[in-house]
C-alpha cells in the first residue's frame, strides 16, 4: 500500500493516547535522532485516507519516502534501518527464514496486552531510556581477550616441543604425513595449519614467540585488526598441530571467541574506541549464551543419575582433574551444602542465560549470576584459562551505563578521529553464518539431530576445522573415582623408580596445586588416561618410547627424571584409586591423599618390544 502524499522524511505514525506507545517513541527518537519525523495518528490520520483507522489503532504505521506504508515490526525494523549500523535487522526480517513470522507475532502479542507492558515498564523493567552502548565493556574484554592468548602461547612454548616436537611424544610432522596420505589433498582444509610449512622445533616455538609478542601488542592497543588475524591463525596453527594436548573446549571457545574479535575492531593503528556494531555484541551475547546454557543442559541430557539427584558435587572436588588445595575444604563440606551449591549451579546455567536477551534492567543480574558462577569454578578447580575467558565474555552483557562514572572517564571511553571500520555487509554475513552454524550444536544440544537438513550438516562439517562454532559443556557424566597412573622405571626389572609429574597426584604428602590459567597438558591427558585403557590411548606408549630413549623434551614435562644419566631399560604403569583425607586422617598423617592398588596399567616394556604408533 502507498499514500498519494508522502512526508519530506519519512514517518513514524503512532497510537497518541496510548501511554506504553509515547514512551517508547521518545526513546526511539533518542536512537534516530532526526532521521525521522514521529506523528500521533490522531492528529495526521486525515492526511493519510489511504490507511484505515483501524490500522492506525492496531499497530505503529511507517511512511517512506516513496509513499509506501510498512506496519508492525516491519515498521519498527525499517525505521531502524535509518540507523546505521542497524539495517541488518530489517535485512534479516526480509530475507531470514521465519524471523518475520517471528518478530510480526511478539509485535502483535505486545501490541494487543499493552496494558501489561506498560505496567512492566512503570516497574522498570523495561530498560533505560537511552539506547544501550558497549565501548568500555569491548575494550576491557580485548584486553582479557589479549591476556589469555598470552597465556596459552606463553605455556604452550615451554612444552610444545616435548608433546608435538620432533623428539616429542606426538610428532606432528609424522601426523601431518600421514594425514596427507591418507586424505589426499583435501586436507589442507580439514587441518589448517601453517605447519604444513615447517614443523620442526624452531617453527613451533616461533608460533608461540610471535602469539606472545602480538598478544602484547594487542593489549598496548596497537594494529588491533592485524594482532588478532595473526593470533587466531597462529592458535589454530598449532590446534590442527596439537592432536591429542590440544584438543579441549577452551582452546575451541578461544579460537571462536578471537575470531569474532576480529570484526570487533577497527583497522585504525591505533584504534579509535567506538560503540561496536550491534551485530558483533549480539553475536558475543549469543556465544555466551550457547556457552553457559549447553553446560547445564548436557549435564541433564546425559542422564547421568548423579547430576538428576544433586550429588554430582560430592564427588567432584575429589576426582576433577586437577584440583586445587581449596578443593581438598570444598570436599569437607557436608552433602546438603553440595546439594545446594549443585542447585545454584544448574539455576545459573539454565536460567541466567535467558537473561541476557530480556530487560535491560535485567542484564546485569545476568552478569552477577554468570561471574559469580565462573569466579566459584575459579576457586575450587584448575580449567585452565576456560573460566577467564568467559568470565571476560559475559562483559558483553554488561552495557557502558553499568559501569562507575569515574572508570568510564579514566579509560577515555570516545575518542576523536576518523574510523576505518569493516564494511557493515562483512558483519551482516557474518551474522548469517554464525547463527545458521549454531541450528547444529544447539540442535545436538536438544536431541534434535534428525531434524537438521543435511545440507546444513554439510556446511557445519566444512567449516568444523576452523573452529568457528563449537559444541560445549563438560562434565556430561560425573566421573565417581580417581584412578592415577603412575610410571615406573628400572634398569632390571627388580628395583623401580616412580616418575613425578609437576601437577597431577602422585605423592600422598603433596599439596594440590595451583595451576591455571597455566595448562600442564601431558598431566591433564594423564587424568583422561587413567579413565580407559592404555590401547585407546596411543599416545601413552609413546609417552613411555620416550622416557625409554631419555628423550630431555619429554622428561623436561616431569618434575623429576628419576635417570638423569641413562634412561631406563624398562618402564610400566601401575593403577591406583585415589581419595582426598579428611580432616582427622590429614591431622594423623599429614597427607592430603590417600590411595588403593587397582592394578597394571601397562605390563614392563623396553625398546625391544614396542615401537612408536605413527
Amino acid at each position: 500500500m502507498k499514500v498519494l502524499n508522502p512526508s519530506r522524511k519519512p514517518l513514524m505514525i503512532f497510537d497518541g493516547a496510548c501511554g506504553f506507545c509515547r514512551k517508547w517513541i521518545n526513546r526511539w527518537k533518542i536512537l534516530t535522532g532526526d532521521r525521522l519525523d514521529y506523528q500521533p495518528f490522531q492528529k495526521v490520520a486525515a492526511q493519510y485516507p489511504e490507511i484505515p483507522l483501524a490500522e492506525f489503532e492496531k499497530a505503529v504505521q511507517y511512511i517512506g519516502l516513496d509513499g509506501e506504508v510498512s506496519a508492525g515490526a516491519k515498521a519498527v525494523f525499517k525505521s531502524l534501518a535509518q540507523v546505521p549500523g542497524l539495517g541488518w535487522i530489517y535485512w534479516a526480517h526480509e530475507h531470514l527464514p521465519g524471523f518475520a513470522f517471528l518478530s510480526e507475532g511478539l509485535y502483535a502479542f505486545v501490541a494487543s496486552h499493552r496494558h501489561l507492558f506498560s505496567s512492566f515498564d512503570s516497574c522498570g523493567l523495561a530498560g533505560a531510556d537511552n539506547p544501550p552502548t558497549y565501548t568500555l565493556s569491548s575494550r576491557l574484554f580485548l584486553k582479557i581477550l589479549a591476556l589469555i592468548y598470552l597465556t596459552a602461547f606463553g605455556t604452550l612454548w615451554f612444552q610444545v616441543t616435548g608433546l608435538i616436537g620432533e623428539e616429542g611424544i606426538l610428532p606432528s610432522r609424522h601426523y601431518f604425513e600421514m594425514a596427507r596420505d591418507q586424505v589426499g589433498s583435501s586436507v589442507y582444509w580439514l587441518l589448517p595449519s601453517l605447519c604444513w610449512f615447517n614443523s620442526g622445533d624452531g617453527f613451533l616455538r616461533f608460533l608461540c614467540g610471535a602469539g606472545c609478542l602480538f598478544s602484547t601488542l594487542l593489549f598496548l592497543e596497537l594494529m588491533p585488526a592485524f594482532c588478532l588475524i595473526l593470533l587466531w591463525f597462529f592458535y589454530l596453527s598449532l590446534v590442527s598441530a596439537g592432536q591429542d594436548f590440544l584438543s579441549f573446549q577452551w582452546d575451541n571457545l578461544l579460537l571462536e571467541s578471537g575470531f569474532l574479535s576480529i570484526f570487533l575492531v577497527s583497522w585504525e593503528t591505533r584504534p579509535i574506541f567506538r560503540n561496536p556494531s550491534p551485530i558483533m555484541v549480539l553475536l558475543f551475547q549469543w556465544l555466551v549464551f550457547r556457552l553457559m546454557f549447553s553446560s547445564g543442559v548436557v549435564k541433564l541430557a546425559s542422564g547421568d543419575p548423579m547430576w538428576h539427584s544433586l550429588t554430582a558435587l560430592k564427588v567432584h572436588y575429589e576426582t576433577q582433574p586437577l584440583p586445587p588445595p581449596t578443593a581438598w575444604f570444598m570436599n569437607q563440606l557436608p552433602g546438603w551444602f553440595q546439594m545446594l551449591s549443585c542447585l545454584y549451579m544448574f539455576g545459573v546455567e539454565l536460567g541466567a542465560p535467558f537473561l541476557i536477551f530480556g530487560p535491560r534492567r535485567f542484564r546485569p543480574i545476568a552478569f552477577w549470576l554468570l561471574a559469580s558462577l565462573q569466579l566459584l569454578i575459579m576457586a575450587t578447580g584448575n580449567y585452565c584459562f576456560f573460566n577467564y575467558l568467559s568470565l571476560g565474555l559475559c562483559f558483553f552483557i554488561l552495557e557502558d551505563a553499568a559501569w562507575p562514572r569515574r572508570f568510564r572517564e579514566s579509560l577515555g571511553m570516545v575518542k576523536p578521529g576518523t574510523w576505518k571500520d569493516w564494511p557493515d555487509g562483512i558483519r551482516k554475513a557474518l551474522l548469517i553464518l554464525i547463527l545458521v552454524l549454531s541450528i547444529v550444536p544447539m540442535g545436538g544440544l536438544m536431541g534434535w539431530e534428525r531434524r537438521v537438513p543435511s545440507p546444513l550438516w554439510g556446511l557445519y562439517q566444512l567449516s568444523e576445522s576452523f573452529r568457528l562454532v563449537n559444541h560445549y559443556g563438560l562434565f556430561a557424566v560425573m566421573t565417581t573415582s580417581r584412578p592415577e597412573i603412575i610410571v615406573r622405571g628400572s634398569m632390571d626389572e627388580k628395583k623401580w623408580k616412580d616418575y613425578e609429574f609437576k601437577w597431577k597426584a602422585g605423592d600422598l604428602a603433596a599439596a594440590p596445586h595451583w595451576v591455571a590459567p597455566y595448562q600442564p597438558r601431558l598431566d591433564w591427558q594423564m587424568w583422561f588416561a587413567a579413565l580407559g585403557d592404555y590401547r585407546h590411548n596411543p599416545w601413552f606408549l609413546n609417552f613411555l618410547v620416550r622416557l625409554l630413549r631419555g628423550s630431555p623434551q619429554v622428561t623436561d614435562l616431569l618434575k623429576t627424571n628419576p635417570f638423569p644419566n641413562v634412561p631406563p631399560l624398562y618402564v610400566k604403569a601401575d593403577l591406583y584409586d585415589y581419595h582426598f583425607t579428611n580432616f582427622k586422617e590429614k591431622a594423623q598423617t599429614g597427607n592430603w591423599w590417600k590411595r588403593e592398588y587397582k592394578g597394571v596399567y601397562l605390563p614392563p616394556i623396553s625398546l625391544k618390544n614396542v615401537s612408536e604408533e605413527r
